[in-house]
């Protein structure tokens, strides 16, 4: 029997239409800043279907565009400007940058009570002592995924293939807090296929396409594909070769449709949650 296909889209709609429900019944817009700094075509798409999708829901939406020669210190300086506006509750700097500006340096200057990407030092700090506040969204994307998907994370052994700041680390730090006995591998680890055939949960995060092939993956396992690439053709794949998995799998996300729609919806609920915690009222409200 083929693996059961997890619908992010149909979950980004509901958890939407959530966000949207209790910004109307809080009777205030939170304000959304999007910078984007430069003209790579990808990353000027992902902010305008943010900007469409936040507008959808409730959130004032304001993109910032910045030409590409932009320096470091301007970037920094408005960033300190939108830190200050009582209007704007939440701030996203859209990566990558050009090469001229550290993206770490930009990260720390976002004020953690805005930083909607939950990448700051304080925010990742509080994801790590247990105390999350502002977690990053593809991660809590992925989390509402399995649970929506009815997986029993508690004691499940998980494996994360990525170990980067903004999905591997901070989603292996929530699969911990949920009891899953959780394996982050990376291009060091030794014999990838063999550490995929042992996982029960399988996040590929790795940011190539289709490395994971159908023959890595255990009967009847959980696969949550990050990863989207588009090939010389025009169509996309993720990091799992999908029609290889199908068959093997219990459950996986397909790409696209999985992942990417429940990152921004993960985005716009962190925008209500922020908004609510600087007007006094944090959690759901």
């Amino acid at each position: 029997m083929p693996a059961r296909i997890i619908d992010g889209r149909a979950l980004a709609a509901a958890l939407n239409a959530e966000t949207a429900h209790r910004i109307e019944a809080g009777r205030f817009h939170p304000g959304l800043a999007v910078v984007l700094v430069g003209d790579d075509p990808a990353s000027a798409i992902y902010v305008r279907n943010k900007d469409r999708a936040a507008r959808a829901v409730g959130i004032e939406a304001r993109t910032i565009r910045l030409p590409a020669d932009t320096s470091e210190t301007a970037l920094l300086a408005r960033i300190a400007a939108l830190n200050a506006d009582p209007v704007i509750d939440g701030i996203l700097v859209q990566l990558p940058l050009p090469p001229q500006i550290r993206p770490q340096a930009v990260i720390e200057a976002i004020d953690p009570a805005k930083d909607v990407d939950g990448l700051s030092p304080v925010n990742a700090g509080r994801l790590f002592m247990g105390r999350p506040f502002l977690v990053p969204c593809t991660p809590l994307g992925v989390m509402k995924l399995l649970a929506a998907a009815d997986v029993s994370v508690s004691g499940a052994r998980a494996l994360v293939i990525g170990r980067s700041n903004l999905v591997g680390r901070p989603l292996a730090a929530l699969l911990t807090a949920a009891d899953a006995t959780v394996t982050v591998a990376h291009s060091r680890t030794r014999d990838l296929a063999a550490e995929c055939r042992r996982a029960e949960i399988l996040v590929a995060a790795a940011g190539r396409p289709e490395l994971v092939r159908g023959d890595w993956i255990a009967s009847e396992a959980v696969v949550i594909d990050v990863g989207i690439h588009r090939q010389k053709g025009g169509g996309l794949v993720g990091d799992v070769a999908f029609a290889e998995a199908l068959p093997v799998a219990a459950s996986i996300t397909p790409v696209p449709g999985g992942v990417g729609p429940m990152t921004t919806a993960c985005l716009l609920e962190n925008t209500l949650t922020a908004a609510l915690a600087r007007r006094g009222h944090p959690g759901k409200g």
